[in-house]
């Protein structure tokens, strides 16, 4: 089949892959990708930061199991997406970046945008590639697919010279021009000439060999033995008297809604009680028996059988040794590195967690009555910690402002049963951890362990194109808000309607807390409580300002109604400062 140019043929890739989406902030280096993934059925979601889109795709990954994709303009195009793109690397998000370039004949010369953009990729990627010829777009599309979704998933950057993508003659034309070669005469301009004639030649009409696009073999390979390994498991949990399941994000990557579903209900007929984390949160809905959220610490201290599931033993899980170091320790992760990093299980599988889950599962026989004095002893400080927060709820403040556990406790109540949870902040999106329960798999969206502030446009556009008629809420930090409230822009014109919530506290509180009392200093950690609502209205949505306790039921309903309804909302909550999270800054 031929094609008019080189978007055509990233286009038909795209949806050959049952791709439906593309996210890009338009460029000239790159708009023949755009109009070819338009021709062939993808939408195209343009946004207003070349973040925003890779955040986005980032987001589309996570909650299809298909890779996500984005395409950014040549030199500042590329470098603005570099804080999103190692965030999916940190995540392992199968992510697919197309980045425009320079023309090949004119690389290294001083056109406009012309950098180094391989060197600057090449750490945050699994596969760096750039194209030199037309017919070796289609194999590099083909194979950036493969590499970002195989092995640990992660990030994959393509860069497409401007003279690939446009047609042949619109290129020719482009050449003769610059080169000045049209009207000149004499020996020179015809050597240069010829010269220019064969380069085009070479890139419209050169066969591609694949050996081009080859890569070293992967530094790790799944364990033969995992049969033995999952039965030693099996065996394990069987003679446990008290056994902890700790889930992360890499337990659902790769994963359709469906096998998500078949992933829960192993999970659930293996009846261990279970914390999940990232990614995890809401595989088991809101009300499950066997899910607890609070004290983790507490009994993973106290557990003889703990099985952490596509979790890395880093700070969260204190490097590992937060483990009884008398616990029969199970592993299971798609990286060797994870797997044994800052502490070696006892047990250790190399492969995908949820699938080792849903294999361990058919292996045991369920929840032991053994247990059920184990589970009452977690279930008393999950009641105790859930009593104290309800409590806490109730501080009032001389302002008279909202105390963000009393507001959290009231959305909790109305979250639909479609609903996401997009969470982009500090101090305020974290205590909303303690309080809301996401209610169903692949409906929490957190950075990750990179911590990246700014990922909350990009992930509502990303939810909210791959579920347009779910409940999207997006829950901000003011700081936060900074990087993307932008994007409301976005919403209205692709018809997107999250409701985007607000902490407003005029503070980076998370680190003006530890930094006032330690430094005795609020330097640059202050902000103004300013008119975010506002602000959303100006780009066609429509703002909420809530200041007092006895406002906020009434404006969650009204932001429901208006979601609904297909408008965006942004709440301005003006929250009283709080301590319920002091110490909580990570090193």
């Amino acid at each position: 089949m031929s094609f008019r140019h080189g978007g055509d043929i990233v286009g038909e890739k795209l949806a050959e892959r049952g791709i439906t989406h593309i996210f890009t902030l338009c460029g000239g280096h790159i708009s023949p990708i755009l109009v070819g993934a338009k021709k062939n059925g993808v939408q195209v979601v343009d946004v207003r930061d070349e973040a925003t889109s890779v955040f986005a795709a980032d987001a589309y990954a996570r909650m299809t199991g298909l890779p996500g994709v984005a395409a950014v303009t040549a030199g500042p195009g590329v470098t603005n997406t570099v804080t999103a793109v190692k965030n999916a690397q940190m995540a392992q998000s199968p992510v697919v970046i197309f980045g425009g370039a320079t023309p090949t004949i004119l690389r290294g010369r001083g056109a406009l945008q012309d950098i180094d953009q391989m060197t600057l990729m090449e750490p945050l990627t699994k596969w760096t590639t750039r194209i030199t010829t037309v017919k070796a777009l289609g194999p590099a599309v083909q194979k950036a697919f493969d590499i970002a979704q195989e092995g640990v998933p992660g990030p994959v950057f393509i860069e497409v010279p401007v003279d690939l993508l446009y047609p042949e003659e619109i290129v020719k034309e482009w050449y003769i021009k610059e080169s000045g070669v049209e009207n000149a005469s004499g020996l020179p301009a015809k050597a240069l000439g010829l010269y220019l004639k064969g380069h085009l030649a070479r890139q419209f009409h050169q066969p591609h060999i694949e050996v081009d696009l080859e890569l070293p073999q992967p530094s790790f390979s799944f364990q033969k033995d995992a049969e033995d390994e999952v039965e030693r498991a099996a065996e394990a949990v069987r003679k446990a008297k008290r056994p902890v399941l700790v889930l992360g994000s890499q337990t659902l990557v790769n994963m359709t809604d469906e096998r998500a579903n078949e992933l829960a209900e192993s999970i659930t007929a293996l009846g261990i009680p279970t914390f999940l984390g990232g990614m995890s949160r809401g595989l088991l809905g809101a009300d499950s028996d066997i899910q607890f959220r609070h004290k983790r610490t507490n009994a993973l201290k106290e557990a003889d059988v703990v099985i952490i599931a596509g979790f890395p033993f880093d700070f969260r899980l204190g490097y590992g040794r937060k483990i009884s170091s008398k616990a029969t320790l199970i592993a299971a992760n798609l990286s060797s590195v994870d797997l044994r990093k800052n502490r070696r299980p006892d047990i250790g599988l190399l492969q995908h967690p949820g699938e080792f889950l849903i294999e361990l599962s058919k292996r045991t026989d369920g929840r032991k009555d053994s247990w059920d004095s184990w589970f009452g002893k977690l279930r008393d400080r999950e009641e105790a910690r859930d009593a104290e927060i309800e409590e806490q709820a109730k501080d009032t403040n001389d302002e008279g402002l909202v105390n963000p556990l009393d507001f959290f406790l009231r959305l909790e109540e109305k979250l639909d049963d479609d609903s996401v949870l997009i969470v982009d902040g500090g101090d305020f999106v974290a205590t909303a951890s303690y309080i809301l329960r996401p209610r169903k798999p692949l409906s929490w969206l957190d950075p990750g362990v990179f911590g990246t502030l700014g990922v909350g446009g990009g992930f509502a556009v990303g939810a909210a194109s791959v579920r347009p008629d779910d409940e999207i809420w997006l829950l901000y930090g003011d700081g936060s808000s900074g990087y993307s409230i932008a994007e409301f822009d976005t919403y209205i014109r692709m018809g997107f309607a999250p409701i985007a919530v607000i902490g407003t506290d005029g503070a980076w509180a998370q680190i003006a807390r530890e930094q006032v009392e330690i430094l005795g200093d609020d330097v640059a950690t202050t902000l103004l409580r300013s008119d975010y609502h506002t602000v959303a209205e100006g780009y066609g949505g429509k703002g909420i300002l809530v200041t007092s306790p006895d406002e906020i039921d009434g404006a969650i309903a009204e932001a429901k109604k208006l979601a609904k309804a297909g408008t965006p909302v942004c709440i301005n909550v003006h929250i009283a400062k709080s301590d319920f999270r002091k110490g909580s800054i990570s090193m």
